[in-house]
């Protein structure tokens, strides 16, 4: 475990972080996988019927993605204070939660999978083979929230190497079994959900069963497991607004997805394409974001108010030139990724992924500031101002889907990437000057306190 309250900032964030962009990438691999052998296998419209449930996969996952990233917040900031016990509670209010929340959510994504397809005017051609992908997927839910709460505990004490040896496992199983279940039993569509449930599963029993090995810090017993009212509140006061941001971005994807269905299955096919090229490019800069959280958590614990300032200078150093390497290549080579997924004769899709390759891979560095300061504010307690700017992603992503769509086209939507992550930057900018300014003070304070 690494204790990032000690050592050189920039050495420390970087080793933190490369754990977390192999791991990433391995996750990304689990949608390739889907992407390359349902559109090799099974054809461009169980390609595109996958890709048209992206933004409701958005919508939910990422809440549960959010959602436990806030749990790990709290602890986080009590292993930076040297509270063991408190570590322990963390934990097991964290699984009492995350229970809680997965039913729920469970029950609500069922009630509206139908609607919001309909709504997002889903091409019928697809619809039946959409249906049956999302349902298994969040019918599985449950597997995605114990990974993603095992994978935060362990970022949070500094295991960032952990999580990933188990994704890859699991992305192994993954694509075994969807290979057996897509051209050996023919499930389709169906089996490549099935497979992404069972390898998800996999990875999360893998991560319980590590921490009950060898984390005695993170090991709850039954009195850790009461119920705490108190440490249940603060808990949901850090995970709800992280997770509810998460989807008021999704929702701007969902009205995105819309317009984009008008446009027709190459449209979405070539979205959808661009898109799994698209997360792989800005593994860098997310994974650096993450990092930050658990930095700027761990440091605030340990009242290192000066070495947050410095932690978040060399990472955005270091994820902008990521990101501006990263564009450059996405820009160059993207439009060959993509024809692995569709077939080099398909020259319309080819073309219109060009197009969002340009309209993203040129703005990466706007996306790399706005996850360094949004993952540093969530990690200080700041689940407000990541909120708000969360909506002004909904907001112009909307505005993007209802003005550029029509007298733009493919290309109007593409736009809406960049319009969001600028947006977002902009609201987050007045929040973390000032935020910089109360870290200055803090570390002030503090200094004159031991004098």
């Amino acid at each position: 475990m690494r204790d990032l309250t000690q050592g050189t900032p920039a050495k420390q964030i970087l080793f933190f972080t490369i754990p977390l962009v192999i791991g990433n990438l391995f996750q990304q691999l689990y949608n390739f996988s889907d992407t390359l052998i349902v559109g090799q296998t099974l054809g461009v419209k169980s390609l595109a019927a996958v890709g048209a449930t992206g933004s409701i996969m958005f919508l939910v996952i990422g809440f549960v993605q959010g959602f436990t990233s806030g749990l790990s917040i709290i602890t986080a900031q009590r292993y930076g204070a040297r509270d063991i016990a408190g570590v322990r509670k963390s934990m097991a209010s964290t699984i009492i939660v995350s229970a809680i929340v997965t039913v729920i959510v469970t029950v609500v994504s069922f009630i509206l999978i139908y609607p919001l397809l309909k709504i997002m005017q889903t091409p019928p051609d697809i619809l039946n083979q959409a249906f049956t992908f999302i349902s298994i997927i969040l019918g599985g839910i449950f597997a995605t929230m114990g990974y993603n709460v095992t994978a935060n505990a362990l970022r949070a004490v500094g295991d960032s190497r952990s999580p990933l040896i188990y994704l890859v496992v699991g992305m192994f199983v993954n694509i075994g079994l969807e290979l057996w279940l897509i051209l050996g039993l023919g499930f389709g569509v169906a089996g490549a959900a099935i497979a992404t449930v069972i390898a998800q599963l996999v990875s999360a029993i893998l991560s319980f069963w590590h921490i009950y090995r060898f984390v005695p810090q993170l090991r709850v017993d039954r009195d850790d497991l009461k119920w705490d009212a108190k440490d249940i509140r603060t808990h949901l006061h850090a995970g709800l607004p992280m997770g509810f941001q998460s989807s008021i971005i999704a929702i701007g994807s969902l009205v995105l997805q819309g317009a984009l269905n008008t446009l027709g299955t190459d449209a979405v096919a070539a979205t959808t394409a661009a898109q799994r090229i698209d997360q792989v490019a800005t593994l860098p800069m997310m994974s650096f974001g993450i990092t930050m959280a658990t930095f700027a958590a761990q440091n605030y614990g340990a009242k290192q108010y000066q070495r947050i300032l410095i932690g978040v200078r060399h990472a955005l150093f270091m994820s902008m030139g990521f990101g501006l390497f990263m564009g450059i290549l996405e820009i160059m080579f993207g439009h060959v990724a993509v024809s692995m997924f569709v077939g080099a004769d398909q020259h319309r899709v080819l073309s219109l992924a060009q197009q969002y390759f340009w309209a993203n891979g040129a703005f990466y560095y706007i996306l790399s500031a706005l996850f360094i300061i949004r993952y540093v504010l969530q990690g200080l307690n700041d689940s407000r101002t990541p909120t708000f700017a969360g909506i002004a992603e909904l907001v112009m992503r909307t505005v993007a889907a209802i003005t550029l769509v029509g007298p733009f086209g493919f290309f109007g939507a593409s736009l809406a990437n960049m319009l969001a992550w600028t947006g977002s930057v902009l609201v987050m900018i007045p929040a973390y000057l000032k935020t910089v300014k109360m870290l200055k003070e803090q570390h002030i304070s503090l200094n004159s306190e031991h004098l």
